[in-house]
């Protein structure tokens, strides 16, 4: 017998055996496949792109190291401007990672009571454009089956409005970000996900269990799909068999390098996810001596703003522990003024909807180039949004123009983090496009990445506007990431558009569930039915 014979055989054999349970794999994680991409493509989407607009204009204010004081403020983990619903800033004051941020008017220090909430209803009312009343409001501080970890920011306000479609925005507001929003069909879409393709009902403590289970699901699948090729390549055929097996045959031909990729990435994500049980690696940076910051920036604001589009205020800390007023510059400001061009020299409302136009800001931002669009901005939002441009830093205590860049402040707070020398660093980048290793779930853009050798063997990405650390990604875990993104989600697809990947995904997953788990199964009963009645006689 030939050694082709012989393949024919043993995988014809081996592709029977497996059909049952690899039909059942196929249509379980086929299924819920799609429901993720129906929630991509048919989930509720932003109705407008840019963040609010907010004019920073301290001149007169009340200094801020004042306003601090007077409410018993002397450390703070966050302190920075943040737009305000008249068009203007706020100070948002944060003094603990998952408390309710505190918000200061800068004309008179006063502080605004219920400011986090009403901070959270603004953001949402502006991304979703929605006057539409809110029915339930909740802080939420933990990850939950509506709100999973991939999310990743937290704290959140979960806001209910009102209407029989279940529409839920979660805001982070020391991000001013729409971190997730939800409504009915979505949440039943995410429910199938969980429920069949990630498989979160099963208890913590065995999870051991699921992941032998699924591992084994999955490794059915990849061998169905191989030993399915090994047919192909072995058995020919002059004609094409008649009905199912005809169009079973022909589905071969199409769908098993799909069902390859699917599985054997699949099966890798699994397999990494176990070693590495994935964790949101967020960190607050450490907190600043508000009282250091007695310089009044607000005196000098005439002079400082003189020639610049200043996006944002925040007093962090720098490289050497001090004090530092970091001015973001707006993206769209000319080059040369930011880091290395400091320009003259600096020496030493209520919370409502009033005004807020949504179709006015629509208009303008299409005529700026903006996505306005649906598809435009699930587009957008997967490629990222630069919300400031450079930075000036000013020291807190003098006023004086400090030489430190956003990438000395990078490699500082990475160095806290770490605990390794500078001499480790393989390389700082600003990033300003999501990736599959810094991808749009973080949700902040831009950010720097510094990348460490020995002993860290690791890249993190911090954003220096907050002094956080986003995300740390171990050397070891890039492969898969690049494997799950452009084999399992198929990311290779990116020129084609976000809405043109997804459609492609789903009409693959459609083929594979109709003409080779429907067909194939159809095929297997039939055959244990011939077994049985051959049996009986």
């Amino acid at each position: 017998m030939s050694a082709k014979t012989k393949t024919a055989r043993w995988s014809y054999a081996k592709h029977q055996w497996l059909a049952l349970l690899g039909g059942i794999s196929l249509l379980v994680w086929g299924i819920s496949g799609l429901a993720h991409v129906a929630m991509v493509l048919f989930g509720p989407q932003q109705a407008v792109f840019m963040p609010p607009p907010a004019g920073v204009a301290l001149e007169g204010a009340r200094p801020v190291a004042e306003t601090l004081a007077d409410h018993g403020i002397t450390q703070a983990l966050a302190v920075k401007t943040v737009p305000a619903p008249d068009g203007g800033v706020l100070w948002q004051v944060t003094e603990a990672p998952l408390a309710e941020r505190r918000y200061f008017r800068p004309a008179d220090g006063a502080e605004i009571n219920g400011g986090d909430r009403a901070q959270a209803e603004f953001i949402a009312r502006h991304y979703l454009a929605t006057d539409r009343a809110i029915t339930a409001a909740s802080l939420q501080t933990r990850f939950d089956a509506d709100y999973p970890w991939v999310n990743r920011l937290l704290p959140v306000w979960k806001l209910a409005f009102a209407g029989n479609d279940g529409l839920t925005a979660y805001v982070h507001t020391e991000t001013s970000s729409l971190a997730a929003v939800n409504n009915t069909m979505k949440a039943r879409l995410q429910s199938v996900f969980r429920a069949l393709h990630t498989w979160e009902w099963v208890p913590q403590g065995m999870d051991w269990l699921r992941v032998i289970v699924i591992g084994l699901m999955v490794a059915s699948l990849l061998a169905l799909a191989l030993t399915g090729i090994a047919m192909l390549v072995t058995v020919r055929r002059n004609k094409r068999p008649p009905g199912a097996h005809g169009w079973h045959r022909i589905a071969g031909y199409v769908l098993a390098l799909p069902l390859i990729m699917f599985a054997a990435s699949g099966l890798y994500h699994l397999v990494q996810s176990a070693l590495v049980p994935p964790a949101s690696q967020l960190r607050m940076g450490r907190p600043v001596d508000v009282a250091s910051g007695k310089w009044p920036i607000e005196a000098d604001w005439a002079l400082i703003a003189q020639g610049r589009d200043i996006a944002s205020v925040a007093l962090v800390e720098g490289a050497d522990g001090r004090a530092l007023y970091r001015l973001g510059l707006s993206p769209k400001a000319p080059m040369g003024a930011g880091e290395h061009n400091h320009g003259p020299a600096i020496t030493g409302a209520d919370h409502g909807m009033a005004g807020h136009n949504h179709a006015a800001m629509l208009a303008a931002q299409a005529a700026d180039g903006v996505p306005t669009t649906p598809a435009e901005i699930r587009e957008a939002r997967f490629a990222g949004i630069r919300p400031d441009g450079p930075a000036i830093y000013l020291d807190a205590a003098t006023g004086t123009v400090m030489p430190t860049s956003d990438r000395d402040l990078a490699l500082a707070i990475a160095r806290r983090y770490t605990g390794a020398p500078d001499s480790a660093v393989r390389g700082a980048e600003l990033v300003t496009r999501f990736s599959h290793e810094y991808d749009f779930r973080n949700k902040r853009l831009p950010v720097w990445r510094i990348d460490y050798g020995a002993p860290v063997h690791a890249s993190l990405f911090v954003d220096t506007g907050a002094g956080v650390l986003v995300d740390r990604v171990a050397d070891r875990e890039k492969p898969e990431r690049l494997v799950f993104s452009f084999i399992h989600k198929w990311n290779f697809l990116y020129p084609v558009g976000r809405l043109a990947q997804n459609l492609i995904v789903g009409l693959f997953g459609l083929a594979l569930i109709a003409f080779t788990a429907v067909l194939g199964l159809k095929l297997e009963l039939a055959r244990r039915q011939r077994m049985g009645r051959k049996g009986s006689t």
